[in-house]
């Protein structure tokens, strides 16, 4: 068992790991484990040194992409002991609501969990430092990177880190930037970030005894207005608003009053006056989705440090376990000295952009705070008529298919031949 340690062993340079990674949150803690239980030893860099430190600006939502990735660190078990919601969803639309629960063929859907931070990356991050094979280096932050070559044939070999009692050297084959959207790994490397810019802004807050129908996750596509509502672990239900940017002056005189009366307002709004809020309201005015290439010479990206997507989605915490999976899977022979490490991570950027580049296309498009377009009004509205095309759209909102398989032709004509049924039973569109 390796236990965390605010103070590390030796000093000065050293070669006593294969990879040193940056930020022991979702992705940094994920990629330590599954690449130390393949034989590679690992140095998990964080730069808190409170081993119960969490994330508190997050949906708090694991989607359902990443419960193989839960099922592979065995996580499923011990979050579902901690009290973890299964994260079924239903979303109010113009048309209704899209139910893709509730018919017989939903116990084949897959899910995820809703789980708090302060929940969650205790528990994982202890199950890092329970990993053999892995030293967590708490209260370490790191300053810079070490080098060797120069101009093209320039390759990062480790990092510098500032700790308590002073400047340490790590030297590795590899250095993993698991350290969030504004990255200093990424800095360090000079690796560009492309910034797609997102026009709504967002606040949350954490309650008790707020009822949901059917005790599942709500969502409403107010177009362009967003808001959701997760039942969490605890009895803790998280609930947020995501405004278009011209409701920004509104909240800012008044916060708390601007959030409770946009909450009330909803459709079929959750009772919130009856509720007992336990966190203040917390947010950000401005949260732009960030793109980078996820590698360079001896240098991998995961987590939101690669890519950060629209939180309204909530996908960051799925695609953070995700992309840690797709990072060892391609790595761990070369890191472990047994194959050629620029071709893994050519293989990790590859991966990382065939399985991620078309959701984050859409996602920065639908940032920019409009209604539906023609597509995403017929994929809707038929949503809101029909289970089976309410069900894919569940596959698509849990990143189970990608853009390709959600608007396929069957998919479109599909939804097309619903909405024409619905024209003709004359209801109207």
């Amino acid at each position: 068992m390796n236990r965390p340690d605010s103070a590390p062993r030796g000093s000065g340079a050293s070669r006593d790991h294969d990879v040193v990674i940056s930020g022991a949150s979702l992705a940094g803690c994920a990629a330590a484990i599954l690449l130390a239980r393949r034989g590679v030893r690992v140095a998990l860099l964080e730069r808190r040194s409170d081993p119960e430190a969490y994330k508190a600006l997050c949906t708090h939502s694991l989607t359902a992409c990443a419960h193989p990735v839960l099922r592979e660190l065995g996580l499923v078990t011990a979050l579902e002991k901690a009290g973890a919601v299964p994260n079924k969803a239903r979303w109010h639309t113009r048309w209704g609501w899209i139910e893709p629960w509730g018919a017989a063929s939903d116990a084949e859907l897959p899910i995820g969990y809703n789980v708090r931070r302060s929940t969650l990356d205790p528990l994982i991050r202890s199950l890092a430092a329970e990993t053999p094979g892995v030293d967590l280096l708490l209260g370490h932050r790191v300053t810079g990177l070490l080098r060797e070559g120069g101009g093209a044939a320039s390759r990062v070999v480790g990092v510098r880190a500032s700790a308590a009692d002073g400047e340490r050297e790590l030297r590795a084959r590899l250095v993993v930037g698991a350290d969030g959207k504004d990255s200093a790994v990424a800095k360090f490397a000079g690796v560009p970030v492309r910034e797609h810019r997102n026009g709504r802004f967002g606040y949350l807050a954490h309650y008790r005894n707020l009822p949901l129908r059917d005790g599942i996750s709500h969502a409403w596509f107010l177009e362009p207005d967003m808001a959701y509502a997760f039942p969490n672990d605890d009895g803790v239900t998280v609930l947020a608003v995501l405004p278009d940017k011209k409701h920004l002056p509104a909240f800012r005189a008044d916060l708390e009053g601007s959030f409770l009366a946009f909450v009330r307002a909803l459709p079929e709004a959750p009772d919130v006056d009856a509720a007992e809020r336990v966190t203040k309201i917390t947010g950000t005015v401005d949260y732009p989705l960030h793109s980078r290439r996820p590698t360079a010479p001896g240098l991998a990206l995961v987590g939101d440090a690669a890519l950060t997507g629209d939180p309204l989605w909530g996908v960051g915490c799925g695609w953070a376990l995700q992309s840690a999976q797709w990072l060892t899977r391609a790595v761990a022979p070369a890191v472990a000295g047994r194959a050629d490490l620029d071709k893994a991570l050519l293989v990790y950027a590859r991966d990382h952009g065939k399985r991620l580049r078309g959701h984050q296309f859409l996602a920065a498009d639908f940032a920019v705070s409009r209604p539906f377009n023609p597509l995403e009004r017929l994929m809707f509205s038929a949503a809101a008529r029909d289970t089976a095309v309410a069900q894919h759209m569940h596959r698509f909102a849990s990143r189970l298919i990608g853009p390709a398989r959600f608007l396929s032709p069957a998919a479109l004509a599909k939804a097309s031949v619903v909405n024409l049924r619905h024209r003709r039973a004359g209801a109207g569109v």
